[in-house]
């Protein structure tokens, strides 16, 4: 068989040991905040930090080439990112206006900002060129959750979780592969599994709603 192969063994057991040193913080991340996400109440704090701050916002800002009233918008985050203190990702911008002839008798700009346990709205009255900016964040806790979920963290972040469980599929099979060759040990092994797996299902039966 070839999964008995001494080379083939050794490449398991090489594979095995390395990937569970890599992943050691990874899987401990993961497991930790497996607790805290399922036990919200305890962990996340019930009263977010809220900031409130203004902004006085460059008129030239709030128009471009597409108009007198159509902001620029890779100007705009520019500035809010390097005086507004903000974080995350910003969303596109929503713009309401009334005009009259060339005068603006209303106009407000809209956008807000997403990140791991942390949001932003920015409202820009775009008659005074103030921006009032909202933040708020929810803690440590909230942080690591979402970057359990991979909620607002980025492309980046989302390809690191997506390796992360690749690795840990090929943690697991290589633990299988290593378990073949020692007969009792496997059959042992394959009865917890078993076990395992018995429980589980009956525990969804039974008692998941």
């Amino acid at each position: 068989m070839v999964l008995k192969n001494k080379a083939v063994q050794l490449w398991a057991r090489r594979l095995h040991i390395y990937i569970s040193m890599a992943l050691l913080v990874v899987v401990l991340f993961f497991a930790i905040t497996g607790i805290t996400l399922n036990r919200p109440h305890i962990f996340v704090s019930q009263s977010p930090d809220v900031v409130e701050q203004q902004l006085d916002i460059p008129q030239t800002l709030l128009s471009s080439e597409k108009g007198p009233f159509a902001p620029d918008r890779a100007a705009l985050i520019a500035y809010l990112a390097k005086h507004g203190d903000v974080s995350g990702t910003p969303s596109a911008i929503d713009i309401f206006t009334d005009v009259d002839g060339d005068e603006l008798l209303e106009g407000e700009i809209s956008l807000d900002y997403k990140g791991p346990g942390y949001n932003a709205t920015v409202f820009i009255d775009m008659t005074t060129a103030q921006a009032t900016i909202e933040s708020t964040n929810y803690g440590v806790i909230a942080v690591l959750n979402d970057l359990h979920k991979g909620r607002n963290s980025g492309e980046v972040w989302r390809w690191f979780i997506d390796i992360s469980a690749l690795l840990m599929v090929l943690f697991v099979l290589t633990g299988v592969c290593l378990l073949i060759p020692k007969k009792k040990t496997f059959q042992t092994g394959m009865k917890w599994m078993g076990l395992g797996s018995v429980i589980t299902l009956l525990i969804y039966i039974l008692a998941v709603p």
